[in-house]
């Protein structure tokens, strides 16, 4: 899509709501053609009438039925506003903006991507594409932490991708239940099952930037460079387009050079302690 284009809003058709847990809500989206116009990592400005406009990531295509998915946390009146919706209501759009996943990088490697609580949405769209062109990828690892079982996101779509054997799964909670059976610890610890070979891997990144900058640290370590690791930089961001400049981290407007970086690129701004 053009600049133009990404710009030009459009008024969305929810098709569908899914609740992922207490305070996440999972909306399909239907603009017409522009549904998919898109590549994993990249962002839309969605507006919810009579309260805001913030940027949400893509998390995914529907598997059936068509339009595009995005998953929203309530956090403030608008997102409140976004998980309240219902089917047939509508939302406005902008987008897709910011910059995108290697996927494309990623083929004939082996491919690694950690998650943390919510950024396992924006990850969900590249997991797609992988499993969609599978034949075209080597080892691919998915790990994701969250912290407590009940707020795991996406919970049918982990237990399809475990059940598959081309795929290496691991899931952790920082406080489990008595009802917890999986691992608990936080998500650099399922590194150490993991079997990584630094001349033919890539990593991919998203979550709090704390998790971020430890399981980089780890990933280094272990010998894979900071040109091979990708990480996703969220800041609040209002115009989408770089001239408001709300989103500026550093020397960086997120919304126009990212949200997706190389970590080499950035790895200064994630050595400020939540910066």
């Amino acid at each position: 899509m053009t600049a133009v284009d990404s710009m030009r809003p459009a008024i969305a058709t929810v098709r569908a709501v899914r609740r992922e847990t207490a305070d996440v809500v999972t909306i399909r989206l239907d603009h017409g053609d522009r549904s998919d116009a898109f590549e994993p990592g990249q962002f839309h400005m969605l507006y919810a009438f009579g309260a805001g406009e913030v940027p949400i990531s893509v998390s995914g295509r529907p598997a059936r039925g068509g339009g595009v998915e995005h998953t929203i946390r309530a956090v403030g009146a608008t997102t409140r506003a976004l998980c309240r919706l219902r089917r047939g209501g509508t939302v406005g759009v902008r987008g897709p903006f910011g910059t995108a996943w290697p996927v494309e990088e990623a083929r004939g490697r082996d491919v690694v991507l950690v998650a943390g609580g919510i950024g396992l949405a924006p990850l969900r769209p590249v997991i797609q594409r992988i499993i969609a062109e599978r034949e075209l990828y080597g080892r691919v690892t998915v790990l994701y932490g969250a912290r407590t079982p009940d707020d795991i996101l996406f919970e049918a779509d982990l237990a399809r991708w475990r059940g598959r054997f081309d795929l290496q799964v691991g899931v952790t909670v920082d406080h489990a239940d008595a009802s917890w059976r999986g691992h608990v610890g936080v998500v650099t610890t399922l590194l150490t099952d993991v079997d990584l070979d630094p001349d033919a891997c890539l990593a991919i990144l998203c979550g709090p930037e704390v998790m971020m900058r430890f399981t980089a640290a780890e990933l280094e370590a272990r010998g894979i460079p900071r040109r091979e690791i990708w990480v996703s930089l969220e800041r609040n961001m209002h115009c989408g387009v770089g001239l408001c400049g709300h989103c500026q981290m550093g020397p960086e407007l997120v919304c126009r050079r990212g949200p997706v970086y190389r970590l080499d690129h950035v790895g200064r701004l994630l050595g400020v302690r939540e910066v």
